[in-house]
């Protein structure tokens, strides 16, 4: 997929969690803005999965599955949803790891807990 196309894509996230934010508000449980976002994304015409498998190697064995993706969009974007009083560099740490291990280049990482969502959307770019 192109850098255009990833970027087409990711505006419209941006738009699908500004609705979910302002119809559930703030203060929810993660699965709650997962469930929601996940239908937003789809009304939208692009393709969703959740709690998407991250395998991981070692040393070219494969160990199974050892992580979960909260949504994946349209097979190249990773979103982790967040519902917390702040982002710590552990969340956004997790991001990479996934980009890594699943080959992707963009991820977001959101914070549904916030007054203005804009204070809670992270691009994260790896390999980009």
């Amino acid at each position: 997929m192109t850098r255009e196309k990833l970027n087409e894509i990711g505006g419209i996230i941006l738009d699908a969690c500004i609705t979910v934010h302002r119809e559930l508000g703030p203060g929810l449980l993660e699965s709650a803005y997962v469930i929601a976002l996940v239908r937003e994304i789809q009304l939208r015409g692009i393709k969703a999965r959740v709690q998407v498998p991250v395998e991981l190697e070692y040393k070219g064995e494969p160990l199974g599955k050892v992580y979960v993706m909260d949504i994946l969009v349209e097979e190249e974007i990773i979103l982790e949803i967040k519902s917390v009083v702040a982002i710590e560099p552990i969340f956004k740490a997790q991001l990479i790891t996934y980009l890594k291990l699943a080959n992707k280049s963009l991820g977001y990482l959101i914070n549904f807990n916030v007054p203005l969502l804009k204070d809670g959307f992270n691009r994260i770019v790896y390999n980009f």
